[in-house]
């Protein structure tokens, strides 16, 4: 970090600040912050905390869902008047699980400069260390309160072959866990405590075992569940056969294989090879 004052550009710098770990920001998010005109926080007495920890004077605004509708119009106009503004959440990433998308889509609409600073954030913290499949992984959020809309959410991503990301509180998590294995089945899980913090956790296995394992001990803290992808058949030489001779009487050889490799599990190359061959007629 220079001891040369950062010249800042007129703009909105959206800044990821650390989920736990003081130590877990960037020097150029120190920096930006301090040069900063003015800083955009959900709870300005938590932002206060860190800003008290790197000796960063810029002053603070709340922004949360419950001001958003009224504090955003005066915060698109002065950007568009010159001014510097950084938008942070309480942890992490702002935008994830956080307010904040609408502020970005108006001021972009604006034409106000949008500059990402990237940095912690939970769901990839959780997903780096939790040995879930990474390749492909869907990031879901929290999910409702309600059990019938929980329900109805924990459906609609039963099939999606990826690890899937939750953010969740202690006192709902026995409840949330006791849902994703009557929707999901018994598939391993990674519930992802404290990240970064002192009693940081990972507790591993199947998802019924979790939920047993937390019934009379709701834990504290911060949460991630990961939910490892459905597990695949193989598939038969016949049924790759009995497919694809169907998908080629009106699809190329190259669609048919994606399509078998996409509906039937089937690996790319594998279905591409055999595709060829029936089109040959061998």
């Amino acid at each position: 970090m220079t001891n040369t004052p950062l010249h800042l550009e007129p703009g909105l710098y959206v800044t990821a600040t650390p989920i736990g770990n003081l130590g877990d920001i960037t020097y150029r998010a120190v920096e930006t912050l301090k040069a900063a005109d003015l800083i955009i926080c959900e709870d300005t007495r938590q932002t206060a905390k860190l800003c008290a920890a790197y000796g960063i004077k810029t002053p603070l605004k709340a922004y949360h869902e419950h001001n958003a509708a009224r504090t955003r119009p005066g915060i698109i106009k002065k950007l568009q008047d010159g001014t510097s503004m950084c938008l942070v959440s309480d942890a992490g990433t702002p935008l994830i699980s956080d307010p904040g998308y609408k502020l970005v889509r108006e001021a972009r609409d604006a034409g106000v400069a949008v500059t990402p600073l990237p940095g912690a954030s939970a769901v990839i913290t959780a997903l780096c260390a939790a040995g879930a499949p990474s390749d492909h992984f869907l990031f879901a959020g929290f999910a409702p309160s309600r059990a019938g809309a929980r329900d109805k959410a924990f459906a609609a991503v039963a099939e999606v072959a990826a690890t899937l990301v939750f953010y969740e509180t202690g006192p709902r998590l026995c409840a949330c866990l006791e849902a994703m294995a009557a929707a999901f089945g018994e598939r391993r899980a990674v519930v992802a405590r404290e990240l970064t913090k002192l009693h940081e956790e990972f507790r591993e296995g199947q998802l019924s075992e979790l939920a047993a394992s937390y019934k009379d001990a709701p834990p504290k803290g911060e949460i991630v569940v990961l939910v490892f992808p459905p597990e695949t058949k193989p598939v038969t030489m016949e049924a790759l056969d009995y497919f694809l001779k169907d998908a080629l009487e009106t699809m190329s050889v190259k669609d048919a294989a994606a399509q078998a490799a996409s509906i039937l599990g089937a690996p790319r190359k594998s279905a591409y090879a055999r595709a060829l061959k029936l089109k040959a007629g061998s």
